[in-house]
């Protein structure tokens, strides 16, 4: 019995110690969702090699040595400022401000590439740094020169009607550039465009300038309107006068007289007033001088 105890001691204690140290280097990393796992699994001698991808949110189990590296694949969204000293100057030497908004995200299909070429952070810890790093290491700067590029190209004021040319072109170039990396630019995009103070105030000026010859061209434009509405009245007037005067016969004239001489008699109220009148009966008008004087 007492060898047999002692035997069982032996082995109990190997076993403990191995269970100990298994404890103690064994892990289960968690990758979370919308993020892919690069695992590691490292060794007491010898190198640490790659053991796999993960597309979290899961874990490999509890595993000797173990580690990932957590990269990020939803879509980013960074802001590349031109203000102040970063001011780019056009094409007629005008100091332009704007923004340049870029969103990207890490291919899924290319995480292996993207940590062992592209990043140099490691660590979960890291897991959104590793992703920002890379983006300053590799697309930042060309995209800022590409920017840069597209406002030199065009005179400072044609810049705002430019905006979505610019930002397509900025595109079209940092795709070209990425096609075949683990970087998927998804859009860029222009914006917040700014002149120098005493350049918007003389635009603003001219706008309100132009303002006014527009609205003092169309006054112009309904006070001739009005001179010609006017003529035409005129013309209609005159016109009505020559034709009247040219039918103002004396038979036209003893028609209308005797025309009101049957109205008047079949009105109900009336009061018949006698004149003397000359041949076919039209009335005389004229000034009676006394038969003294």
């Amino acid at each position: 019995m007492k060898r047999l105890f002692r035997f069982s001691g032996v082995v109990a204690v190997p076993l403990l110690f191995a269970a100990v140290v298994w404890s103690m280097g064994s892990r289960n990393p968690v990758t979370p969702a919308g993020y892919v796992g690069y695992l590691t699994q490292g060794a007491v001698f010898g190198k640490t090699r790659f053991y796999g991808l993960q597309k979290g949110p899961t874990s490999p189990g509890r595993t000797w040595l173990v580690d990932a590296v957590n990269v990020s694949i939803t879509p980013y969204t960074f802001a590349e400022d031109f203000s102040g000293p970063n001011a780019v100057l056009s094409k007629d030497n005008l100091k332009i401000a704007f923004r340049v908004h870029v969103v990207w995200r890490v291919r899924e299909t290319r995480i292996k590439d993207f940590v062992e070429r592209f990043s140099t952070l490691y660590g979960s810890e890291h897991s959104d740094r590793i992703v920002e790093v890379a983006y300053s290491n590799y697309v930042r700067e060309p995209l800022r020169t590409y920017a840069r590029d597209e406002i030199q190209k065009l005179n400072g004021l044609a810049v705002k009607e430019e905006i979505t040319p610019i930002g397509q072109r900025v595109l079209a170039r940092i795709l070209q550039l990425t096609q075949d990396s683990p970087f998927e630019i998804t859009s860029v995009v222009v914006g917040n465009v700014q002149y120098p103070e005493a350049v918007a105030e003389a635009v603003a000026q001219k706008l309100a300038t132009t303002q006014v010859l527009e609205r003092t061209q169309i006054e112009i434009e309904v006070a001739q309107a009005e001179a010609k509405k006017r003529v035409v009245q005129a013309d209609g007037i005159a016109q009505s006068m020559r034709i009247i005067n040219e039918s103002l016969t004396s038979q036209y004239l003893q028609h209308e007289a005797i025309e009101a001489q049957k109205a008047m008699v079949n009105s109900p109220n009336h009061t018949t007033i006698h004149i003397p009148v000359g041949p076919m009966g039209v009335p005389l008008v004229e000034t009676l001088q006394h038969a003294g004087k």
